[in-house]
């Protein structure tokens, strides 16, 4: 809906959105050179133009274009995991997220340019994952059934994950018997409900929970998370934050300091 002088005017999509494939875009994306940067961002925005004229259809459609990769980053590498066993498949699935995974007494492996294929990782196939580093990656619900079967896991990184949500959190209580490091920071759809669930993760010893926008109370909350898991370093706010004065410290905070 756009507004026009004193007058609104509903427009409406040339062709429907759901049956317009993504071929024309790519064909524009491959048809230029990176030197022709400029001419592309034109083309690009006559081809959308030409299909769109209400501009709330257009981001519906770039939103279900979005949902639609997410899920697909996200399912389920069952074959490769009945093929080569929950290792080779979880450590496919980290790294093609652009992730990094550890085997129990090897070094790093982080996701490359050119990414991985299970036949490379093969060798690995009887070595259990210790730690997954996830931090920024697309993972979901659905993504982390790839997580779940690797029962040695330790350490488990999802700092910045954007689809990373209460959930998530709630599921995490497979991994109870192993996990021993959880990284949450700066995870925008993480509250207070989600991070209740984490109860169950008795064997924790270091949990990261800085930098969480959904949760209210954060000097509050690492409170209640550090009585949940006394065993826990629980890393986040400073103890006050989020938290309401009172009227005494309000007038402490507030009073001018005495000159010397």
């Amino acid at each position: 809906m756009l507004m026009g002088w004193g007058n609104q005017v509903s427009l409406h999509l040339v062709a429907p959105i759901w049956n317009l494939g993504t071929s024309g875009i790519r064909g524009l994306s491959s048809a230029v050179t990176p030197e022709g940067n400029q001419r592309k961002g034109r083309m690009l925005l006559q081809f959308l133009t030409d299909r769109f004229y209400d501009v709330e259809a257009l981001r519906g459609y770039l939103f279900q274009k979005q949902v639609s990769k997410v899920h697909k980053e996200n399912r389920s590498s069952t074959g490769i995991k009945k093929q080569y066993g929950p290792y080779i498949a979880g450590a496919y699935f980290v790294l093609k997220q652009g992730g990094a995974v550890k085997f129990q007494g090897k070094e790093w492996i982080r996701s490359t340019e050119h990414g991985y294929s299970p036949l490379q990782l093969l060798s690995f196939q009887a070595v259990p994952i210790e730690a997954v580093d996830a931090s920024d990656c697309a993972i979901n619900y659905e993504g982390l059934d790839n997580l779940l079967a690797l029962k040695e896991l330790q350490s488990l990184l999802l700092q910045r994950c954007p689809h990373v949500d209460d959930w998530c959190l709630s599921r995490l209580h497979q991994l109870a018997n192993s996990l021993q490091e959880l990284s949450l920071a700066g995870c925008p759809r993480i509250s207070e409900r989600g991070l209740a669930c984490l109860h169950h993760l008795q064997n924790l010893r270091r949990l990261d929970i800085s930098d969480l926008p959904a949760v209210s109370n954060p000097g509050l909350t690492q409170i209640l998370v550090e009585e949940m898991l006394p065993r826990c370093e629980v890393l986040g706010a400073e103890w006050a934050q989020g938290l309401k004065l009172g009227p005494e410290e309000q007038s402490r905070d507030t009073a001018s300091p005495i000159p010397a």
